[in-house]
């Protein structure tokens, strides 16, 4: 029998209402599958571990915001006295999400397993490190075949499990105006990735270097960075500032629908509503998308979104219940500091 293909139409991806990634670093790092290449000895394991430390005490890390929750290091090229040597060098504080292992299975022999059983008993998981990548490949070979078919599988594992997995690994012996280029193995390595990091000293041993990032769910950057001995971390010399998540079309939506409780009607309808709650210039299309692309986050705030088509078109539904309301605190997209109940427009 076919296995027949599974599709959905535009019409039906563009009103749906899809969780958000969570990025556990700040425009930087998200759910998915990760690599961090750099040369030998260029201290990417101190900027493993450092990330780690930062997640699971829900500290900043490269100049940015992280989410706290359980981390992973999977360190497999050491020993638990150097884990300790490192730890004490980086002034670290005895944690409980924090986890280390020195062994671990390869890809398609048992890993999987290991990290969604881990996983099971640490539902805040966010971040699983493997340090290094080479430890856990099952085959010696590399092709774009073999590579991209094992790290498809741990990509595969980190969007079920809603995890970042990150490959510590290493860069070739050349020279190349790409630095993604400088990967060891295959196109199917950093192909396979949802992004990749690659740190490269500006000379040898100098201590100072920039962190090359591209990725799928985040703009390419450029870190400038020098190491700190005293801290044994990576500083950012040139962390962006951080833009503003304000969004006025969902603030006057939340104003109205707080007052309203309950609207239905289409998006020229509900822009025409707006405007007693604002004199901003809204238009439909913005109305839809920006409630379709925040639905997930509107529902923190005790709002209801509904996009539906009935005999006339689409039609948006919204509902307010105020005694649901309950946020984290943390990638708020509806805006960052919503108006207190007393304002009444924007």
């Amino acid at each position: 029998m076919i296995n027949m293909l599974q599709t959905k139409t535009a019409e039906e991806i563009l009103s749906t209402v899809f969780k958000p990634k969570e990025y556990i670093i700040d425009g930087l790092l998200t759910q998915g599958l990760y690599i961090l290449a750099g040369a030998q000895k260029v201290r990417k394991s101190w900027l493993a571990m450092d990330i780690c430390l930062s997640i699971a005490t829900g500290a900043p890390v490269l100049g940015r915001e992280t989410i706290q929750g359980t981390a992973l290091y999977l360190c497999l090229e050491d020993n638990y006295q150097r884990v300790q040597d490192r730890l004490f060098q980086m002034n670290a504080e005895p944690i409980e999400n924090l986890h280390f292992a020195i062994a671990a299975d390869k890809i398609g022999a048992g890993l999987d397993e290991q990290i969604e059983s881990f996983k099971k008993e640490h539902d805040d998981l966010k971040i699983v490190v493997v340090d290094v990548m080479q430890m856990v490949r099952s085959n010696v070979e590399s092709s774009y075949g073999t590579d991209y078919a094992e790290l498809i599988a741990l990509k595969q594992l980190a969007y079920r499990l809603g995890i970042c997995i990150l490959l510590i690994h290493h860069t070739r012996k050349c020279k190349d105006n790409d630095p993604f280029n400088l990967i060891s193995g295959s196109t199917g390595i950093s192909g396979s990735a949802d992004g990749s990091y690659v740190l490269i000293e500006t000379r040898r041993g100098s201590g100072r270097a920039t962190l090359h990032c591209v990725g799928r769910d985040f703009e390419n950057a450029e870190l400038q960075m020098h190491f700190d001995t005293d801290v044994m971390r990576w500083i950012v010399e040139n962390a962006p500032e951080q833009k503003s998540r304000d969004n006025i079309v969902l603030s006057a939506v939340y104003l109205f629908i707080k007052e309203r409780i309950h609207f239905e009607g289409t998006a020229t309808e509900l822009v025409e509503e707006l405007r007693s709650v604002t004199t901003e210039v809204i238009y439909p299309n913005r109305v839809t998308r920006d409630l379709v692309q925040n639905g997930y986050e509107l529902s923190k705030y005790g709002i209801d979104f509904k996009y539906e088509r009935v005999h006339k078109g689409r039609i948006i539904i919204l509902h307010y219940n105020g005694q649901r309301v309950g946020s984290d605190g943390r990638n708020v997209t509806v805006t960052q500091a919503l108006p207190d109940s007393s304002q009444t427009s924007i």
